[in-house]
């Protein structure tokens, strides 16, 4: 287990980490976009598609910012965001609403939006501006003077220092195309690598999104590799970007590609990885425990409601609701302390006080204990059919935890086993049986880690959860057809044979992100909703469809060679008899008229009850045979079969 590679989140606990009800902490973040209005950050470009007008960087990046301030809103409602423009010709330090920083003003910087959690006001503001609103002509000027980049840093300080003293997770984004912004002057280079080493040890982390002029590309060893510090995998992770942005970076990609990297990742509302739990003792024997911490990686992301909103005044206000408890027969508030909850059982009601059910749900402490070892191949592709929980070390409470667990991950990936453990998450969960599987670290083509090396828990199925497959008669078409589909399947293959699931956003959580953001802003409703999943049809016939077709006469050919191979029959001819109706007759032969000594049995057993008076304990059918042999009524209910046969034999006696 390399130090390279931390878990998906660092989990320490800070004074401004929230739990929610679903026992998850949350970690919040705070990004300030620094964006560079200059000159060359104001001419137009040509986009990449030939299809979209030319735009400037600096409109580029206000519309990045814009939209990652719609995407926190959902995804991350207590995260803060703010926007700092710098080489202005305009300077503004303070909130007009509310000026808490008094004097204090430094040149050339104009705090368009102050570091906060962003509201309905502060996203028109922004939108207003992305839209080229009158307003730009006022704020978006270029300064004639140069910019000092220890005052923008200073700026950044003070800024974090007093709206995010305690966030876990503070971030810098700086987008500019100047990679000398001092040239020879050392005292400037100076000062602003002092202001940056003090954004550091403040906790904050500095990301430059670089962007190259026409004649000119940019160069990071000028300038910005004095101040910008390599940042960990961790902090890529924690910011929630996109795997695009953190290849495109580390690849060295314009910060035009960074930015579109960053705007195409907010359309996939992407939640933030979040600890499950913490601290959970991982037991190998007595007195052998390391801790770990859970996470939940994969889960399905659907519509949440947390407030109920009324619309029936001038704007949506949100509606707070109380719940009071009413007696049915007096109408009296219940308190709270009087209510228990009861079950039935054998007709009566057996109530349990709080603390006897918390008693009854309570399993022990969270652990998660080895049971024992067996091959991976004893574990079916059908035994997963919940959640896995993705398992990290954490040297917190027991020190030695991450080398210790870094000798199990490794033990099992060599040998392919996996661990049966009993699994209890978190206090009064009910215990399950679980695999613990080793996942193996993966990276894409330019070594940037996808996925964490770690161990994954995986809850066992019992008998009743497994359905048996109904049973299927398969038929193996001839190889031709075979053959001809694989080329319609090669066709069809995604580029490099992988398949992202995070480009491909839920359509139905969209548009209920769209309605709220429509309700919200003020804007049109509108009419439907964007589906990345609906099928490319164009492309799919442009590439595959003459295969298709192709195919399509192949199986004709199949089925007319199938059926001219079988001998020719007439409907006049007598059909030759198969085995199975030879079967059949055995076992069930024609009904034919019954034999002269089954009717002769009949009329024995219908005159010995005839003479001992029980003709009533007949059966139906055997006086109506009687009485058939003696071509006598078979009409009418039991007593008059009964009768006729009593008048036939005492006619015949």
């Amino acid at each position: 287990m390399s130090d390279n590679y931390p878990p998906p989140e660092e989990d320490p606990y800070q004074e401004d980490d929230e739990i929610d009800d679903a026992g998850y902490k949350s970690v919040k973040d705070a990004v300030l976009f620094a964006i560079d209005i200059s000159d060359s950050m104001l001419r137009l470009r040509p986009s990449a598609s030939e299809k979209e007008p030319p735009e400037s960087p600096a409109k580029a990046a206000i519309k990045c910012a814009y939209s990652l301030m719609q995407q926190r809103i959902i995804s991350n409602p207590k995260d803060m965001m703010g926007i700092l423009f710098f080489g202005t010709e305009a300077s503004k330090f303070y909130n007009e609403d509310e000026n808490s920083r008094g004097d204090l003003s430094y040149p050339n910087c104009y705090l368009f939006t102050d570091l906060d959690i962003p509201d309905a006001g502060d996203v028109k503001k922004l939108r207003a501006l992305a839209e080229e609103d009158e307003e730009e002509d006022q704020i978006l000027v270029p300064s004639k003077d140069r910019v000092s980049m220890a005052n923008v840093l200073f700026c950044a300080n003070q800024i974090f220092t007093s709206k995010a003293s305690n966030f876990l997770s503070r971030r810098l984004f700086i987008v500019t195309d100047n990679d000398n912004p001092h040239g020879q002057d050392r005292i400037m280079r100076s000062a602003a690598t002092v202001r940056a080493k003090d954004l550091y040890d403040l906790g904050v982390i500095i990301e430059l999104f670089p962007i190259s002029q026409p004649d000119h590309d940019f160069d990071r060893s000028k300038f910005y590799d004095d101040i910008i510090y390599r940042s960990s995998p961790n902090d890529l992770e924690a910011s929630g970007l996109s795997p695009a942005l953190t290849q495109a970076r580390t690849s060295g990609g314009d910060g035009i590609s960074l930015l579109n990297s960053l705007l195409s990742s907010v359309n996939s509302k992407s939640v933030p990885r979040r600890a499950l739990f913490s601290n959970v003792p991982l037991e190998f024997g007595p007195n052998f425990k390391i801790s770990v911490t859970g996470y939940l990686l994969f889960k399905k992301q659907e519509p949440a409601r947390s407030c109920f909103v009324w619309l029936g005044g001038e704007k949506p206000e949100i509606a707070k609701g109380t719940t009071t408890q009413m007696a049915e027969d007096t109408a009296r508030t219940v308190e709270k302390g009087e209510i228990r909850k009861a079950y039935k059982y054998g007709g009566e009601q057996v109530s349990f006080t709080i603390e006897e059910q918390q008693a009854l749900r309570n399993f022990g402490d969270p652990v998660i204990k080895i049971i024992g070892f067996k091959p991976l191949s004893s574990l079916p592709i059908w035994a997963s059919i919940k959640h896995p929980t993705f398992i990290y070390p954490s040297d917190e409470d027991y020190v030695g935890s991450t080398r210790v667990f870094s000798a199990l991950h490794q033990k099992l990936l060599h040998d392919q086993k996996i661990g049966i453990v009993w699994f209890i998450p978190r206090k009064n969960a009910a215990p399950v049986l679980a695999a613990m599987l080793p996942g193996a670290e993966k990276t894409d083509e330019n070594e940037v880690q996808v996925s964490p090396p770690g161990l994954w828990i995986i809850p066992l199925p019992f008998a009743d959860d497994i359905r048996q497959n109904p049973e299927t008669n398969l038929y193996v078409a001839p190889e031709p057809l075979i053959d001809r589909m694989r080329t319609v399947v090669q066709q069809l293959q995604l580029p490099k044979a992988q398949y992202d699931p995070r480009k491909y956003p839920n359509p139905s959580l969209q548009w209920h992100y769209r309605i709220l953001q429509a309700l919200a802003l003020d804007e049109d409703l509108p009419e439907q909703p964007v589906d990345k999943t609906i099928p490319r049809y164009r492309q799919i016939d442009k590439r595959a469809g003459d295969y298709v077709i192709e195919w399509g006469d192949e199986l004709d050919s199949q089925y007319r060679k199938m059926f001219s191979e079988q001998p020719k029959t007439s409907t006049l001819a007598k059909r030759a008899p198969k085995a199975s109706d030879t079967l059949a007759e055995k076992e069930h032969p024609a009904k034919k008229v019954k034999t002269e000594n089954g009717a002769q049995n009949t009329a024995d057993d219908v005159l010995n009850h005839y003479h001992s008076g029980l003709l009533s304990k007949l059966t139906l059918p055997i006086l109506k045979d009687f009485l058939s042999s003696k071509k006598l009524s078979t009409t009418g209910k039991k007593a008059d079969l009964i009768e006729r046969v009593e008048e036939y034999f005492d006619k015949k006696g």
